[in-house]
């Protein structure tokens, strides 16, 4: 099957860079980059804004936050991500793109920055469904499905004191933060009462489990955050958006990325995030077991992490359609996420109901 590479396209309204200030702001501040003759936008995401940039001879890609992301605390940290990229790029771990630059005040473009090499290949994203379902056999993609799993466990494998990768966070009562302030994010952000949200909330504060030991944790682990080798697409060469990176419990992680693993039987809001619904992946139980087979690590908690994952995406999308409301973006995809909110709380109560991930 012939899929394009992820091709970049005009920038949305409102979501302009100023070509000129950006070359002044990199030879102001020294950046070893040559001048930007072309700027684009990645099309994909619903939070931090990814372009293109085009010089005479090379290709970049360039992170910044979203408008009006100065209003949430602690989010969509651009000098945090650039960091964990320098050191996974300095203990040689070679599945990232290259950080390059960052900047870190807002005289260039009113934020922080960053900039780092961008790496060809292919990333899946939702609106791919129709042809791969078409084209890839079940068995391809069950093979995709699979290494997409056996990376996680890598990532996890990562030695954090060896490499000094445990300074980048606090393992320890990292899943009582998260909750607590997973929840706070959702209060601060919150524009209408949703039962299932305060019930989550409530039951995740309450059976909270002993924590495991300590990994590297992505937070942000799925189909379109990988490139894919376009001639071997079993092949992963980069894992994208480490924003969210940090080390704690490796099952914080894996709950994460199951509760995008949407399968066949859910609902068109969860399999509008992933193609994990189409035929040949694993599910998600299937996914559990091939990580506790090669990870070898006690996954008998992961309704609980798949549970804190539905809230935390729920949380997220709160937080993008809060801003939305406020008119801090005009992105119209943004004017009906109340509902994926809402999608994703019963989508966790549900589960509660029948102990099922």
């Amino acid at each position: 099957m012939d899929l394009q590479k992820d091709t970049p396209v005009a920038i949305r309204a409102g979501e302009e860079i100023d070509l000129d200030a950006l070359n002044a702001g990199l030879q102001a501040q020294k950046a070893s980059i040559a001048p930007v003759v072309e700027i684009a936008q990645f099309p994909g995401g619903y939070s931090n804004l990814t372009y293109f940039l085009r010089t005479k001879d090379q290709e970049y890609v360039l992170r910044r936050p979203p408008f009006g992301a100065q209003h949430i605390k602690g989010g969509h940290d651009m000098g945090r991500e650039f960091k964990i990229l320098s050191a996974l790029d300095a203990i040689g771990y070679t599945k990232i793109p290259k950080p390059l630059f960052y900047s870190e005040g807002e005289s260039v473009m009113g934020c922080p920055f960053y900039i780092m090499e961008r790496v060809g290949g292919i990333i899946l994203r939702a609106q791919h469904a129709a042809q791969l379902a078409t084209h890839l056999p079940q068995e391809q993609m069950k093979q995709l499905s699979t290494a997409l799993c056996d990376n996680l466990v890598d990532l996890h494998a990562i030695d954090i004191h060896q490499t000094g990768l445990i300074q980048i966070g606090k393992p320890e009562g990292y899943i009582q933060r998260q909750v607590e302030g997973w929840h706070k994010r959702y209060l601060a952000a919150q524009t209408e009462d949703i039962q299932a949200m305060d019930e989550l909330a409530g039951w995740l504060q309450n059976k909270r489990p002993e924590e495991g030991q300590a990994t590297l944790l992505h937070n942000d682990y799925k189909y379109d955050n990988l490139v894919l080798n376009p001639e071997n697409w079993v092949e992963i060469k980069a894992v994208l958006d480490w924003e969210m990176t940090t080390v704690g419990d490796p099952m914080m992680d894996l709950g994460t990325c199951l509760s995008y693993w949407a399968e066949a039987g859910d609902g068109a809001f969860e399999k509008g995030f992933n193609l994990s619904w189409l035929a040949g992946n694993l599910t998600r139980q299937e996914f559990v077991g091939r990580y506790a087979e090669k990870s070898g690590r006690d996954v008998r908690n992961i309704l609980y992490f798949y549970v804190f994952g539905l809230f935390k995406n729920a949380v997220v999308i709160q937080q993008i359609y809060n801003r939305y409301k406020k008119g801090l973006t005009k992105d119209e995809r943004f004017s009906q996420l109340i509902f994926g909110v809402k999608a994703l709380a019963e989508k966790a109560r549900r589960s509660l109901e029948t102990q099922k991930i």
